[in-house]
């Protein structure tokens, strides 16, 4: 999977909105009402690294792998880096992405909830 790819199939999930976020920060977050579940960094050396929420079993499986490390200031909070998308495993990516997505979304309110289903 791309880089692309993955920024479509994360913003095509419901209620999913990208806001690029310019310097010194440099990233392009994916929340759905403002809850992040994904971003992207974009600018060098570190352009194109996704980072995403797991749990904390996976935080560790995932922190195992190669290409794989704690997110930069989030991994506390169970956030990892994937460095190249293009060699992760498409089917895995897209389960850890709709599991961050189901985060994101379960610490929304009812009204929230409903509004985006």
């Amino acid at each position: 999977m791309t880089t692309d790819e993955l920024k479509d199939f994360c913003t095509a999930l419901p209620g999913a909105q990208a806001v690029l976020y310019g310097a010194p920060s440099n990233i392009l977050v994916v929340a759905v009402e403002g809850k992040k579940f994904a971003y992207f960094k974009t600018s060098m050396p570190e352009q194109w690294r996704f980072s995403l929420r797991v749990s904390a079993e996976r935080f560790i499986e995932l922190t195992d792998m190669p290409g794989v490390k704690p997110a930069r200031y989030m991994g506390r909070f169970h956030w990892v880096t994937i460095v190249d998308v293009a060699r992760f495993p498409a089917d895995y990516l897209e389960e850890l992405v709709r599991d961050s997505y189901a985060r994101a979304v379960a610490s929304l309110t009812r009204a929230q909830r409903a509004a985006i289903a």
